[in-house]
């Protein structure tokens, strides 16, 4: 009776060190502020190309670390983006892309991450597949888009990616200028770049 006993308390043990360790190795991230930091949105027109950036956004992650400081799970992931932050230098393009998407009403570009599928790439850098709602202009579609993750040496975590989108499908009209002379193409890209710091 004695050693089921004692069997039945290392069992017990061994459970829930195994729940703590789990707890342990997720931690929460948040976008700090830091020169790295950059978000933008390009595209083309019937003269030039353009691009719109800025690096005051905001976002938070929560990761899986191993003690191999390995990414093992991303279990969400999410990224606010003030549309008004955004500047090309050209106060006539910012005020026909703000007109577009449409910032009187929706003032932010926003990700939310429903699920993620972790793959390395070498020791270091991660490949993360995630799928989520982006809503640009009000408008919400279901989306995947590409993470690569690098755990720095301080605990924080890079992680770039880019992601084609577009506009007609957000219900947002392509800016035109010069009285429809000028006139930006449907299609853009999102870039970003993020330093993630435990919070």
């Amino acid at each position: 009776m004695k050693t089921k006993i004692k069997f039945a308390v290392l069992l017990l043990m061994i459970i829930f060190s195994g729940l703590n360790q789990t707890v342990l190795a997720q931690s929460h991230f948040k976008i700090g502020k830091s020169i790295v930091n950059e978000m933008k949105i390009s595209g083309t027109s019937t003269f030039h190309d353009w691009t719109m950036k800025t690096g005051t956004f905001s976002g938070k992650a929560t990761f899986n670390i191993s003690a191999e400081n390995q990414i093992t799970k991303l279990s969400a992931i999410e990224f606010n983006l003030p549309v008004l932050t955004l500047k090309s230098g050209q106060k006539k393009l910012d005020k026909n892309a703000y007109k577009a998407l449409k910032t009187d009403e929706f003032k932010e570009i926003t990700y939310k991450q429903v699920s993620a599928e972790v793959m390395s790439l070498n020791n270091s850098k991660f490949h993360i597949k995630t799928a989520g709602k982006l809503t640009i202009a009000g408008v919400t579609k279901d989306v995947v888009i590409d993470l690569y993750c690098f755990v720095n040496k301080d605990g924080s975590i890079s992680c770039d990616g880019n992601y084609p989108i577009n506009m007609s499908e957000y219900k947002v009209t392509a800016p035109v200028f010069m009285g429809g002379v000028m006139k930006t193409g449907d299609s853009i890209k999102l870039e970003f770049s993020f330093l993630f710091e435990k919070s």
